[in-house]
């Protein structure tokens, strides 16, 4: 991806993930549900993140930087994970999850302390190797979150045979493994992930016409 092509992106990404982050805010302030706040809270992180990839492409970076972006990242999912976990009616399961994220955001955190990401920017795309002890807190953040995710959408269309429940479980799913493809060989699917994911996430919070919530 040309440096002028993600500086777009990344700016459209930004400014569409800014207004869902408002909207749902908006829709909790009205409905007061957990999920939606969690939710809310989600895409105001997803936005912050971007933000950040904004300026990597404009060539503003500094490892402490990077250790926000790195550490937001595995806090999205986790948040965005939580708001599912308001769907399930078992406390126990709830308390067990709440305590597990607790202690796993504290292990991602200490990972990002303890060790030097150094510069994993290239080209202003973010775009490098990770240190071993942040690739595995990182993954026992972000993959049982995912599973918690799908998990409860599945359940939650088979119940309701709400498609935009589809739709949003995809854009979640899209948008939280955005976040660990810069590791792969095209840095480019980073910025088309979060596109896509973005849309999906309209397309399911705030579908057009009649039946819109």
């Amino acid at each position: 991806m040309a440096p002028a092509a993600t500086e777009l992106s990344t700016i459209a990404v930004f400014v569409l993930s800014l207004l869902l982050a408002i909207m749902l805010t908006l829709k909790w302030r009205n409905s007061r549900k957990a999920s939606m706040l969690f939710w809310s809270v989600g895409m105001w992180l997803f936005a912050f993140g971007v933000m950040l990839e904004v300026l990597f492409a404009y060539g503003v970076y500094s490892q402490l930087l990077g250790n926000i972006y790195l550490f937001s990242v595995a806090l999205l999912v986790e948040i965005l994970a939580l708001g599912s976990m308001q769907l399930i009616k078992s406390r126990m399961l709830k308390n067990l999850f709440y305590a597990y994220t607790a202690l796993i955001t504290v292990f991602v955190a200490y990972s990002l302390i303890a060790t030097s990401i150094g510069n994993i920017v290239i080209d202003g795309v973010v775009y490098g190797a990770l240190p071993q002890l942040v690739i595995i807190s990182s993954s026992l953040a972000t993959f049982p979150a995912a599973i918690v995710i799908v998990g409860v959408a599945l359940k939650s269309y088979l119940s309701t045979k709400n498609a935009r429940m589809l739709s949003i479980v995809a854009g979640v799913v899209v948008v939280s493994a955005a976040g660990t493809l810069y590791i792969a060989s095209f840095p480019a699917f980073l910025y088309f992930a979060e596109l896509a994911g973005i849309a999906l996430l309209w397309l399911g919070f705030m579908p057009i016409g009649k039946g819109r919530s």
